[in-house]
């Protein structure tokens, strides 16, 4: 079967758009063998105007940005979309909408794995707006998963190690220890798996390495991505 082309929406941040690219190839070459590579077609915006469009609260216009790429990136040929952000997935559905492609969700694909798993009630590690607006938790809720988030200054911890160190291209090992403190102390409040639901934290934390099963959203929306470029989905 001729693979379909993958349309990735990067660059928020550029440091996890590079992981997806080099998840995919691997795994398109793992499973064609020889020299093959995935089919991608990408478009890296530019970060900062994402970032200023989130500080302010502007997600319309954030809609409206990323539902042009998409568009763009349909019209180069692309079969499906990827929003490689778990924020951006804020504004999903309105990307999904402006385009006549499937949009394979995130959040969607790390609950069903979630389930398989037999987790209901895991640790949400991400960013201050995943964490806090609501989306996120909502869609878990329609898989009948309950998240657990850090409390205030955990939530605060966990946002400013991505913004101002992951996305920047800085893993700390101090940072790490205090992120794996907070999988700790969610543990003894009863949390069973961890979810590293922003696109950076794989860099910062192995899911094989954690005081709780970890489930890296990164990783497992670019093997669905894999399976719907190789025929294994629909």
């Amino acid at each position: 079967m001729e693979m379909r082309k993958i349309g990735l929406i990067g660059g928020m941040s550029f440091e996890s758009s590079a992981v997806y690219y080099r998840l995919v190839n691997e795994a398109v070459r793992k499973r064609r063998g020889k020299l093959h590579s995935a089919e991608v077609l990408l478009h890296s915006v530019d970060f900062q105007g994402i970032v200023d469009l989130q500080r302010a609260g502007h997600w319309d216009d954030a809609a409206l940005l990323l539902s042009d790429v998409a568009r763009g990136l349909v019209a180069g040929g692309a079969d499906c979309i990827l929003i490689c952000s778990n924020t951006m997935h804020i504004i999903a559905d309105a990307v999904r909408a402006s385009v006549d492609v499937p949009l394979i969700n995130i959040i969607d694909e790390t609950a069903l794995r979630l389930k398989a798993a037999g987790s209901r009630k895991p640790l949400l590690l991400a960013t201050r707006y995943t964490m806090e607006h609501g989306f996120y938790a909502e869609r878990m809720k329609t898989h009948d998963i309950d998240l657990m988030v850090p409390d205030a200054d955990g939530r605060t911890l966990t946002h400013n190690v991505i913004f101002d160190e992951l996305c920047a291209g800085q893993v700390l090992n101090v940072s790490r220890s205090a992120v794996i403190g907070l999988v700790e102390k969610a543990k003894a409040e009863g949390a069973d798996a961890v979810i590293l639901g922003c696109t950076e934290i794989c860099l910062l934390l192995d899911p094989a390495e954690l005081p709780l099963p970890g489930f890296d959203s990164t990783a497992i929306h670019a093997e669905a991505a894999v399976e719907f470029s190789l025929g294994d989905r629909q």
